[in-house]
Formats: structure tokens, sequence, C-alpha cells
């Protein structure tokens, strides 16, 4: 159910990691993946993009490794909208992401959402409620554009307090559908551990395809699983069965 000969997710010096697109694929070579997707952060102020779509089709050249043109979006509207660059031609792939909780009033931190549950302003229900609502809007949206996954699902709740055990089934299953009903594969990531079990047994049964991320920022970290591949060795007794 897990291809462990891709990698779904990986961050170049362009933005938030530390090797070049050629050091990243000469990695992937190495690990002996058929598949690499660069997915670097952009947002509207993003000038690189450019230069960076051509770093990875020249590499394609150069190798037998699948690469896909990809970026990470951060989704930061009540109605599913995103922190889009300026133009999206040439990308493959769109991953969303969640880094602040969208509400009407603004946008909330983790760490500015843990206070207000603790302090008792906000209910973790109602958290999870919000980042399920916005995330559907949000691979909706972005489905119109490109082919679309779900970065590191259920981090903007872990980072805020609220564990995956704490989400309602009711929940589970509307995100699992938001998933299924637009195409959108899901990321089981690597560097974040997540999503756990749970969600992955949730979405492999609904047919919600899987993909593994090592969400690397370095060149070793390529490939290399343990989180995921023990993940992927869970759903075999489950996937067996069925």
């Amino acid at each position: 159910m897990i291809d462990l000969s891709a990698d779904g997710h990986v961050h170049t010096a362009f933005s938030s990691g530390r090797d070049s697109v050629s050091v990243l694929v000469a990695a992937a070579e190495q690990a002996g993946l058929t598949e690499l997707t660069f997915a670097d952060r952009v947002g509207p102020d993003t000038s690189w993009l450019p230069p960076y779509l051509s770093s990875i089709q020249r590499a394609q050249q150069r190798t037998d490794v699948t690469l896909r043109r990809g970026v990470e979006v951060e989704a930061i509207g009540i109605d599913g909208w995103l922190a889009f660059p300026s133009d999206l031609n040439g990308l493959e792939v769109i991953s969303v992401a969640f880094n602040r909780l969208p509400l009407p009033a603004g946008l909330l931190s983790p760490d500015a959402v843990r206070a207000q549950i603790d302090a008792g302003a906000m209910r973790a229900l109602d958290v999870i409620d919000q980042v399920v609502t916005v995330t559907g809007l949000a691979v909706e949206r972005v489905s119109r554009y490109a082919p679309t996954r779900l970065a590191r699902p259920l981090d903007f709740l872990v980072r805020s307090g609220i564990d995956e055990t704490a989400i309602p089934d009711s929940a589970l299953t509307e995100l699992v559908e938001a998933c299924r009903a637009n195409a959108t594969v899901v990321e089981v990531s690597e560097r974040h551990r997540l999503p756990g079990l749970r969600f992955v047994q949730a979405c492999a049964e609904a047919g919600v395809r899987l993909v593994a991320s090592s969400d690397a920022v370095r060149a070793g970290e390529v490939g290399a699983y343990r989180y995921v591949r023990e993940i992927a060795e869970g759903l075999l007794p489950a996937t067996a069965s069925a």
C-alpha cells in the first residue's frame, strides 16, 4: 500500500533544504529510489520558481529516477485559500500544508492555539473541526490546478497539543473522504512521524493513495525510512484480510 521505492516530499537549497537538486537526485539513486518529488515551500513572494523548475528538468535528463516538480503551499484562509505563488505553470504536484490555523480573525500558530486551549478559550474539538473543514476546502481548491497531496497530515493538531487519538471517528472519516473525493494523495512523513496508523489505515480502506515521504532537508535523509516502514508493515494484516 505504501511504495518505499519513492520519496514524495524533499526540500532543496532553494527553500528550507541544505542541498542542491542534483545532490538530492544522486542520493535518490544511491538509495535505489524510482521516484522523487521535490516540494520546496513557496508563497506569494517566491521569486525562484523558474530556476528551481529548470534545475529539476535538467536533472531529469541525467537520471532514470522519475522526478516530480512540486511545491508545498500553506492553507491560510477559512475558505481554503492558499498562499499561492504568482505563477503555477510547470508544476506537477502541489502539497497542502498547515502551519497556522485559519480563523475569521486571522491565523494562529500552534503555540497560540495550545495556549488558548489550556486557558479554556478554545476547545480541542473546535480546533479539530476547523482543521478538517479548511483541509477539505483547500484540497478541493488545489485539485483544480494540479495533482494534490496532503503534507504531514495532523501535524498542526499534534503541535497544538491534540493527539491523533483525540480526533473523533467522524472527523477522521470526513478528512479521508475529502482526500478521496479530490484524488488527494496522503503523505506518510518520516521526519514528522505522521500520520499514525489509524489515519493511514482509514485512507487505505477508502482507496486513498498513500506515498512515503522523507520530508528530507539533507541528502542523507532521502528515501531513509524507519517510521514509514513500520506503518507500511502495520497495514499488511488488515490489507491481507480485506
